[in-house]
């Protein structure tokens, strides 16, 4: 496992550009198995989840081209079906949470699809259900095979049905659209997700010959067709990238420009910032966050303490918690973040405290941050990156700390943020990777 070793205390400045969406890439180029058409999609970040993912397309037979700057062209005109039925297969998912994407797609225009338990990060239960009631609700059936922990999942034709989620999930939403798409007849699908991500995958889709209305809320109808076209998609920036930058440049810049955000798909994001004292100025497509010595932590119009809380689209966005939580270890005030999905999240604080951070985990949904106010640094410390996104605000806090901090396992950053240390580098960051 490589390490990061971070200088601490050094003041970032300048200009930085987000990369692809992450979470947008993941759909995107599964929905490429749609169609035996050439597909071609802009902006994918070169991070260890979408090249798995895209490796393991091309181990399914599809071709991939790289046709310019983080631009590929894919051509899924002669799938290896057999291939889904291998033990090389079923590890690979193990190690991709990312690879239940594809099981819509196949489903929709193959008949059939394996479910190999897929990874991602450990930061609690995150349960599938959601996608597997879909399929079912369009017909499909599951078969297991216990000898290998896979399910088998077929259906000759889709049939289009009326569904209510048991949750608003991003994936299970996208991977039933995708499974909708090619089924006979009419989908309806209420409590869908409606994040600016899922927004892309089904516009691109209508693109590719799909019809569906509802873009955009969360009550969609889905009329099938029998077959898809190519096409050519160009991803969104990244918005946790642009809340990861927010953060880093409220603890320790010195004037940051944040280029080419697509600030009509933050949604909340900004504000949330703002909330902590933070000031974020919008200037065209770019956000710009100018130093301030101090940053003073909104109450509520009775008085009480600010509260952040994570919720479904056009809610706060989960993955920006742990760099929200950092950014109020240096606030005046005090904060209560509520951390509703995953019970595992937060118990990353433990490495805050550590660094001399005041928080009190109330439980594991919650914690209450006592902010120093630019009293006391931060104290460098060696810890390791449980997950993506701990990962990131472990290494905001060891930047803004007293002295040189290690961060094991960095593999985990590695999954979501492109050549992270060059480009902070760039601002004035002192990060060494560290084999």
């Amino acid at each position: 496992m490589a390490s990061f070793k971070i200088e601490g205390g050094h003041l970032l400045s300048g200009e930085i550009r987000p990369q692809g969406a992450k979470n947008e890439a993941l759909q995107v180029i599964c929905a490429t198995l749609l169609t035996s058409d050439a597909v071609t999609i802009r902006n994918i970040p070169n991070i260890r989840d979408v090249n798995n993912l895209i490796q393991l397309l091309k181990d399914i037979g599809v071709k991939v081209e790289k046709s310019g700057d983080n631009a590929f062209t894919f051509q899924a005109d002669a799938l290896n079906m057999t291939f889904l039925e291998s033990d090389e297969f079923v590890e690979k998912c193990a190690q991709l949470r990312g690879s239940v994407m594809m099981i819509g797609p196949l489903l929709a225009r193959m008949g059939k699809a394996v479910i190999a338990k897929p990874g991602g990060d450990k930061i609690g239960r995150r349960r599938l259900d959601t996608h597997f009631l879909g399929f079912q609700k369009l017909g499909a059936k599951f078969h297991q095979i216990p000898d290998r922990n896979v399910y088998e999942i077929g259906a000759k034709r889709l049939k289009g049905n009326y569904m209510l989620l048991d949750e608003a999930s991003v994936t299970g939403t996208a991977n039933i659209i995708m499974a909708a798409t090619m089924a006979e007849g009419t989908t309806t699908i209420y409590n869908a997700a409606c994040e600016p991500y899922v927004q892309q995958l089904c516009n691109m889709l209508c693109r590719m010959g799909a019809k569906m209305s509802g873009i955009g809320s969360n009550l969609l109808t889905i009329e099938g067709v029998k077959t898809l076209h190519g096409t050519e998609h160009t991803l969104l920036p990244d918005m946790i990238e642009v809340g990861s930058f927010i953060g880093m440049a409220a603890m320790c810049g010195d004037g940051v420009r944040i280029k080419d955000c697509s600030l009509k798909d933050l949604g909340i994001i900004p504000d949330a910032f703002r909330r902590l004292g933070v000031k974020v100025e919008e200037d065209g497509d770019d956000l710009y966050i100018p130093r301030q010595k101090h940053y003073v932590v909104d109450s509520f119009i009775d008085g009480t303490i600010m509260t952040l809380a994570d919720a479904p689209w056009p809610g706060l966005t989960p993955d920006l918690l742990s760099v929200l939580i950092v950014v109020a270890t240096q606030a005046r005030g005090s904060v209560l973040f509520h951390q509703k999905m995953f019970e595992s999240r937060l118990f990353f604080v433990d490495r805050l405290i550590d660094m001399g951070a005041q928080i009190i985990l109330c439980d594991p949904h919650r914690a209450v941050v006592v902010g120093h106010d630019r009293q006391r640094q931060l104290r460098s410390s060696r810890m390791s990156s449980p997950d993506i996104r701990a990962g990131i605000a472990l290494l905001i806090a060891a930047m803004s700390a007293n002295g040189t901090s290690l961060i094991s396992n960095i593999e985990q950053i590695d999954r979501g943020y492109e050549n992270i240390e060059h480009r902070l580098n760039a601002l004035g960051a002192k990060i060494t990777r560290v084999p």
